[in-house]
């Protein structure tokens, strides 16, 4: 079995830094998904430069192949010194884990990380050995379906010192707030936002530290496929249909004159729904064997400003209070599908495109383009076939 690899990451910067001294890398290949978490010395610029520095090299280096005692022998050798404190430092979390499960974590000196199985903490094998002074904390192990592995920066376990708490959240404190609001459909990001939001209320919204979570989830793969709009020849039209109705996940149709053609071809009724009525967004239809049918370039636009929304702010529930088609779609981008496919045709329609203009200019593609460059920011694997 293939897995899916979810990942979700946020920071809240030190109180009145512009800067971020934590510093999270994704990196995704073929094999699976590779995610370092560092924490540089202090905050501001100087940290920042800290955390870049040592989780591009992790990542870098661990790609390419490289062991980790050259990993950390290359990063104690190549952090500028700090000229105050006569000491380069970063703490980083390294999570890596293949598409069959198989886990290698790699610590150090950041809060350990805790994984959870069925809403539960789970034991990690970790052994130690020091490499270039460091004491080093590692382990290998093969995960299972919907476990989350989460790691946070020490802005988490300090969070509320001299303000909520005397001491801070310790570790222990953070492990019962995960199990305790655990849900059993948990995705990466509610646990990653949960957990932030909480240590931003325990800050009382003035951080004292740079406060970083990142989280990843073993699930299965989802895969989304979205129609928009009819192919340039009718002769490709079959083809094309028979391309969204044999994706195994999710089916989308974005336009009228799409859907009228799906429709036919497969022999299946359209009908309008209006129970979800807004001004902005025309009304959804319904057809079997299809997920979701939408208007099109009207809908599309306001799913894209939805999704730089979310990525500026993100709240899983802001794509569950309306039910028009533009938040059900987003919902499906964000939420319900780990891979998305847009098969866009080209055909010209009048009444949203001007025939002089070059076809790469079109508003439609250009929505299209927009929305998966949006998705890929977010860590959403993308393609798209013009037809």
């Amino acid at each position: 079995m293939k897995y899916f690899i979810e990942t979700s990451w946020r920071s809240l910067n030190h109180y009145g830094e512009e800067l971020c001294g934590d510093k999270v890398e994704v990196t995704k290949s073929d094999q699976g998904i590779l995610m370092v978490l560092s924490d540089g010395l202090g905050s501001g610029v100087k940290a920042n430069i800290l955390a870049s520095l040592t989780s591009k090299i992790i990542a870098s280096m661990v790609n390419a192949g490289a062991d980790i005692k050259d990993v950390v022998e290359t990063i104690a050798s190549t952090l500028p010194v700090c000229r105050e404190r006569q000491v380069a430092y970063s703490t980083f979390t390294m999570m890596q884990v293949d598409k069959e499960g198989n886990a290698y974590f790699v610590e150090f000196d950041n809060p350990s990380l805790i994984l959870l199985r069925d809403g539960k903490r789970i034991f990690v094998p970790w052994t130690e050995r020091t490499i270039a002074g460091k004491q080093i904390r590692e382990a290998r192990m093969k995960l299972q379906l919907h476990d989350i592995a989460v790691t946070f920066s020490d802005g988490v376990t300090h969070a509320g010192v001299g303000q909520v708490l005397n001491f801070g959240w310790q570790h222990d404190s953070v492990v019962k707030f995960l199990e305790e609001n655990s849900c059993p459909d948990d995705k990466a990001s509610d646990v990653q936002l949960r957990l932030l939001n909480h240590c931003n209320q325990l800050y009382e919204g003035k951080c004292g530290d740079d406060t970083t979570v990142a989280a990843l989830r073993v699930c299965n793969p989802v895969p989304c496929c979205i129609m928009v709009g009819p192919p340039v020849n009718p002769e490709d039209d079959m083809d094309v249909v028979n391309d969204l109705m044999t994706c195994p996940g999710v089916r989308v149709i974005c336009g009228g004159t799409t859907s009228q053609i799906v429709s036919r071809l497969i022999d299946k009724p359209l009908t309008i729904d209006l129970q979800y009525f807004s001004p902005d967004v025309p009304p959804i239809a319904h057809m079997e064997g299809v997920d979701l049918v939408t208007e099109g370039v009207v809908t599309i636009g306001r799913v894209l400003d939805i999704l730089e929304d979310y990525a500026a702010n993100p709240d899983p529930e802001k794509l569950t209070v309306q039910k028009d088609a533009a938040h059900l779609l987003a919902e499906i981008l964000l939420e319900k599908c780990t891979s998305v496919k847009f098969i866009c045709g080209r055909a010209l329609n009048p009444a949203h495109q001007n025939p002089d203009m070059p076809i790469s200019l079109s508003i439609k593609l250009r929505l299209v383009k927009d929305i998966a460059n949006c998705l890929r920011k977010m860590g959403k694997p993308v393609t798209i076939r013009y037809c």
